[in-house]
């Protein structure tokens, strides 16, 4: 198996793609909307994913957070608020804030476990500030650390409880970037004191099954590189100051936040640290020259994998959809 989760071209697993994704053992895939159709579609291409793996504990990621970031739409499927409602509810209510969070991940959990998606790229805990990049602003759960740590904590018990594992992200913290990651690289000036805010969150839920890093250039700590490329970034803060110990995959790889080509990208992460790379686009030449740069996964990242799945082996999938859903609005009615 070799670090590294692939995207998919299309709603099948083409001819190509079969032999090359049997050849190079993946460690697991994303799904996109252009892989998504219906329930049976999904489903159909989860059990093939998992069946060419030979793996039934197999990662298969979306990014499901609600708002505008829904990989899976309605009609087909339900719609999802994202962050910043929880945080308006937690204004006025914190404990119903919490509740109406909890609920809601768990029936995006329902909805992700029933078509065989296996992990949600969520929650984010970056907290926002007045100047916050809108690709994150409209996403996050707050400005206050222990109001989007308690909110993140409430997803993530809610996605595990519909059989789902949570990432938290982007670690170190999102929230000072002021432009997009998909577009341009953000430089972070704030001082290694002032970043404590954005650690907190990440402190604070730092035994958290997976993780996701940021491609910010944090001038406190590493002015020469990323944090997804920074071994110092990676090492001093993410692992020891934050005390993280789960899986830590990369922001997708093909972000313009960072150059170079796609192995070249791929391999400074894992050499930084990263236990897994995160290529999201199902580009045949840039997933093979992703696969001949990176080696067999390490032990270590293996281990903390298997670790990560464990937390929903045997997972439920039983809960009542309609009851969540229901639950949540009567409490978002409150804000």
């Amino acid at each position: 198996m070799i670090p590294v989760i692939y995207g998919l071209s299309g709603l099948t697993i083409t001819a190509d793609e079969r032999a090359f994704f049997s050849a190079a053992d993946p460690a697991g895939y994303i799904l996109f909307k252009r892989n998504i159709e219906d329930r049976t579609q999904v489903r159909a291409l989860t059990d093939a994913l998992r069946s060419m793996a030979g793996r039934d504990d197999l990662p298969i990621l979306i990014d499901q957070e609600g708002g505008r970031v829904a990989r899976m739409q309605p009609p087909e499927w339900p719609a999802f608020p994202a962050g910043p409602a929880f945080d308006a509810l937690y204004e006025t209510a914190p404990i119903s804030g919490i509740e109406a969070a909890r609920a809601n991940a768990e029936a995006i959990a329902l909805t992700l476990a029933e078509v065989g998606i296996t992990v949600d790229c969520l929650p984010l805990l970056d907290v926002a500030q007045p100047d916050t990049t809108e690709a994150i602003s409209i996403r996050a759960l707050g400005s206050e650390p222990l109001r989007v740590a308690a909110m993140g904590r409430a997803i993530i018990d809610g996605l595990q409880r519909g059989g789902v594992v949570g990432v938290v992200k982007h670690m170190p913290g999102h929230g000072r970037a002021m432009v997009d990651t998909h577009y341009h690289l953000p430089t972070v000036t704030a001082s290694d004191e002032e970043l404590e805010i954005d650690l907190a969150p990440f402190k604070a839920l730092a035994g958290a099954p997976m993780g996701m890093t940021s491609h910010i250039v944090f001038q406190a700590w590493d002015p020469e590189r990323p944090a997804t490329l920074s071994p110092i970034v990676i090492e001093e803060i993410i692992r020891k100051r934050i005390g993280f110990d789960g899986l830590l995959m990369t922001d997708d790889i093909d972000m313009k936040a960072l150059s170079g080509t796609a192995g070249d990208k791929a391999a400074g992460a894992i050499a930084a640290g990263c236990d897994i790379v995160l290529d999201c686009w199902g580009r045949m030449d840039e997933m093979e020259d992703i696969a001949g740069r990176l080696s067999d996964i390490p032990d270590i990242s293996r281990a903390r994998l298997d670790r990560a799945m464990a937390t929903i082996a045997g997972g439920r999938a039983d809960g009542d959809l309609a009851a969540l859903i229901a639950k949540r609005d009567a409490l978002l009615a409150v804000a």
